[in-house]
């Protein structure tokens, strides 16, 4: 299996390893560590798009009956990703 990297790839990983490096810096390892274990799910979204849109079975809450494009799972792993900002922007503190 080749995995190749394409813009999606590159810049979900520029901008998450820019959460990690401010949340290390700006608030200690433990902050970090949340957000490091918060990018995971985002850059899995983006990075295995069609892996995760093709998953169907059981989950904890109820069933997946049905594959998800894989286009659509690579959005909304980049809304998840670029949440932190847009709270930012609507709720300056």
């Amino acid at each position: 299996m080749i995995i190749t990297l394409n813009w999606n790839r590159i810049l979900s990983a520029a901008l998450a390893l820019i959460y990690i490096v401010g949340a290390f810096m700006g608030g200690g390892g433990e902050v970090g560590c949340k957000v490091l274990l918060f990018v995971i799910l985002p850059l899995a979204c983006i990075w295995f798009s069609d892996a995760m849109g093709g998953y169907t079975g059981l989950t904890m809450s109820m069933p997946i009956t049905a594959p998800s494009p894989g286009l659509i799972v690579c959005i909304l792993g980049w809304l998840l990703l670029l949440l932190p900002l847009i709270i930012g922007r609507v709720f300056p503190s």
